[in-house]
């Protein structure tokens, strides 16, 4: 387990201007973004033990990022 943040820049390296331009014309992509940040760091609170959480509940966070990013690389390949 790694307690480093997953940001969008390292997820998707060198697409950072795509997903703004997306971003700035797609209300439900900005809203998926908000929505991974969100989930994004309450699991690296988690990690960290600022807000811990069960390990089952961890899990469903992960998996919520994980379909959040997948949404986000679908709306990325769809340009």
């Amino acid at each position: 387990m790694s307690n480093t943040p997953h940001t969008l820049g390292e997820e998707f390296p060198g697409q950072l201007d795509a997903i703004h331009a997306i971003k700035a014309r797609d209300p439900e992509f900005a809203r998926v973004l908000e929505e991974y940040d969100e989930v994004n760091d309450r699991i690296h609170r988690a990690e960290t033990r600022i807000d811990p959480i069960s390990d089952d509940a961890e899990a469903e966070l992960r998996r919520r990022r994980l379909a959040l990013k997948d949404r986000i690389a679908a709306a990325l390949n769809a340009q």
